[in-house]
C-alpha cells in the first residue's frame, strides 16, 4: 500500500474536501461553518471536512491516526481498474470555504452511545416499509397538487398580509393577486413565452397565461407555487407585475434543545458523508469502497452516511448484463464489507437508497434497503432510511435525497435576475416549496408516487444540512434568505466520477 500523505495544514476548525464524480451538495446552516474542499490524501476524491461550531468554545483534543485495517475480501473477481488506481491528485485542495487549519477531523473516539441519531419524525410518521405502488390514478395526483397549492398559498397570504386572491381568468381593469402553480403550455422546455399559471379550484381552476415582460427579477420552473400581483383585462393573459417569494419553514428548535446547548460542554461530533457509484465505470471492483472503508477506520467518524447507488443500474457491465451473480447478491457483498470493516471504529452508519440501485424498488419516495442478515451488535449500529429524509443528530438535522433534483431542476427552471447564480436559486426554492422534489412533472426517470410523496416527501423543516448528490460541479458558497440571513454550506461530493476520483463528506460540528 502507498504511503499515506500528511494531512493539509491546520488550524481552528472547518471542512476539508476532495475531489470527486456524481458530486454531492451540502447545504449547511449558519452555525460558523468552516470548510476546505480537497483530494482525499489517502483514496478517491473529493472529501469535506465541515467544522461548525455550535457554541463559542472550540474542542481542543488531539487525534493520533489509526493503522489502517486488514483488507476486506475483493468485493467482485473482475479485473482491477487501471484507470483507477493511476488516478493522481490525492490530497489535492480544490475549494476551500473559511478558516479551516488546526480542526482534527475525528469523532468521539468510538463512543456510539453518546451519539443521538434517529428520523426527525420518528418512525410512526416515516417510510419504513415496502409498498405497493403503480397503482395511481390522476385524479389523486390532481388531489396532492391542489392541497400544495392551497397550503403554501395560505403561508403566502398570512406571510405578506394579503387580504384574498382572485380568480387568475377573471377579467379586472385594476390590479389584483392571484394564486397558482407554474406549468408550461406545451411539452417542451418552459421559456419565458410559454408560462402559463393554473390556479387551484378555490380560485376558478383554469390555466392563464402569464406576461413577465414587466417583472424585474424572476426565478420560474414547473410545478412551483407562486403568488403574483398584476392585471387581466381581458381574461386570457395575465400581466405580471410582481412576483411573491416562498416562505422556508423554520430550523429546529426545542426547549430541550436550547437547555441542552447552554449547560452541555462542547464536543465535537464528525459526520462522514460519501455517496455512490462506489465502482469505477470499467469495472465492478469496488476499489474506491475499499479505500473509503479504510478511510473510516482511520478517522472514525462518529456517524458514516451513504448514499447510493451501490449497485449503479447505469453502469456499463449492469447495463450489459455481463455480471454473472444476482444484483442482490452483489449488494449484500458490498453491505456486509462496509459493515465488518468498520466493526470496533465505533461509528453508526446510514445507509440511503437511490433509483439508481438496481436491486432495489424503483420509486419516489424509496422505502429503506432490507438487511435480514445483520447481527443483533450490527443493527444496533446500522440504520436504514428511506429517500429522502430527514435525519437528527445530536440536535443537528440533515436533509438526505439521493435524487439529482438539482440537476432535473436546472434542466427546466428559467430566471431573469441580477446578481444570483443557478445553484443558490434552486436551493432556494427547494426551501421555499418545503419538500425535496418541488419540480412538477418530474423527469421520466423520477417514477413518483404522489400520494406517498405527499407524506413522505416533505421537508418537516428547514434543514441545517442539506446533502444532494448530483453531477453538477461542487461548489461552496453562502445563501442569503430574505428576511433573515442564513449561511448555507453547499458542498458536491461523490465517491467515483467515471474511471478516477471519489469523495467524501465529514462535517464536525462543535
Amino acid at each position: 500500500m502507498e504511503a499515506t500523505p500528511p494531512p493539509p495544514p491546520q488550524k481552528g476548525g472547518g471542512c476539508y474536501s476532495s475531489k470527486g464524480g456524481d458530486e454531492l451538495h451540502i447545504i449547511a446552516r449558519d452555525f460558523g461553518m468552516r470548510c476546505l474542499t480537497s483530494r482525499c490524501p489517502h483514496t478517491f476524491g473529493h472529501v469535506v471536512y465541515m467544522d461548525a461550531p455550535l457554541q463559542s468554545s472550540v474542542n481542543t483534543h488531539t487525534h493520533s491516526p489509526l493503522p489502517y485495517p486488514q483488507m476486506c475480501p475483493p468485493l467482485c473477481s473482475a479485473t482491477p481498474s487501471q484507470k483507477y488506481s493511476q488516478r493522481g491528485g490525492r490530497g489535492e485542495v480544490v475549494s476551500t470555504f473559511g478558516a479551516i487549519q488546526g480542526t482534527r477531523w475525528a469523532g468521539r473516539k468510538g463512543q456510539t452511545n453518546g451519539v443521538q441519531l434517529e428520523l426527525l419524525e420518528g418512525s410512526e410518521d416515516s417510510l419504513i416499509n415496502n409498498y405497493k405502488y403503480m397503482f395511481q390514478r390522476l385524479r389523486d395526483v390532481r388531489n396532492v397538487l391542489t392541497e400544495k397549492i392551497e397550503e403554501l398559498g395560505e403561508e403566502l397570504r398570512t406571510n405578506f398580509n394579503i387580504e384574498e386572491f382572485s380568480p387568475v381568468s377573471l377579467p379586472a381593469q385594476d390590479s389584483v393577486t392571484v394564486l397558482g402553480q407554474v406549468c408550461c403550455d406545451s411539452n417542451g422546455k418552459l421559456n419565458s413565452q410559454s408560462v402559463l399559471l393554473e390556479a387551484g379550484p378555490d380560485q376558478g381552476g383554469r390555466q392563464v397565461p402569464v406576461d413577465l415582460s414587466e417583472l424585474r427579477d424572476y426565478s420560474l420552473f414547473p410545478g412551483q407555487v407562486v403568488v403574483m400581483e398584476g392585471m387581466n383585462t381581458s381574461g386570457r393573459k395575465f400581466v405580471a407585475s410582481k412576483l411573491f417569494e416562498g416562505v422556508p419553514l423554520p430550523f429546529y428548535s426545542t426547549p430541550i434543545k436550547q437547555e441542552m446547548d447552554m449547560d452541555i460542554p462542547d464536543e465535537q461530533l464528525m459526520v462522514m458523508v460519501a455517496c455512490g457509484p462506489y465502482t469505477p465505470s470499467d469495472g465492478l471492483t469496488f476499489d474506491p469502497l475499499v479505500d473509503l472503508i479504510n478511510v473510516i477506520a482511520r478517522d472514525r467518524p462518529d456517524v458514516c452516511i451513504l448514499l447510493g447507488p451501490f449497485v449503479d443500474s447505469k453502469h456499463e457491465q449492469i447495463e450489459k448484463s455481463l455480471v454473472t451473480e444476482t444484483f442482490d447478491a452483489i449488494f449484500s457483498r458490498c453491505v456486509g464489507s462496509i459493515v465488518e470493516g468498520t466493526k470496533g471504529v465505533g461509528c453508526r452508519l446510514v445507509f440511503v437508497p437511490s433509483q439508481r440501485d438496481v436491486h432495489h424498488h424503483f420509486i419516489y419516495p424509496q422505502p429503506p434497503f432490507i438487511l435480514p442478515d445483520l447481527s443483533k451488535d450490527d443493527t444496533k449500529r446500522v440504520t436504514l432510511v428511506p429517500d429522502p429524509c430527514t435525519l437528527l443528530i445530536d440536535g443537528v438535522t440533515f436533509g438526505l435525497t439521493s435524487t439529482d433534483i438539482l440537476f432535473h431542476m436546472g434542466a427546466e427552471e428559467i430566471s431573469c435576475a441580477s446578481g444570483s447564480d443557478r445553484f443558490s436559486r434552486i436551493l432556494k426554492h427547494m426551501l421555499t416549496q418545503r419538500n425535496y422534489y418541488p419540480l412538477y412533472p418530474p423527469v421520466e426517470e423520477v417514477n413518483m408516487d404522489y400520494e406517498k410523496f405527499q407524506g413522505y416527501g416533505q421537508m418537516p423543516l428547514s434543514p441545517d444540512v442539506l446533502i444532494v448528490p448530483s453531477e453538477l460541479r461542487f461548489f461552496i458558497k453562502f445563501i442569503n434568505g430574505l428576511q433573515r440571513l442564513w449561511c448555507k454550506l453547499k458542498l458536491h461530493l461523490t465517491l467515483t466520477n467515471s474511471y478516477v476520483a471519489g469523495s467524501i463528506d465529514r462535517p464536525i460540528f462543535h
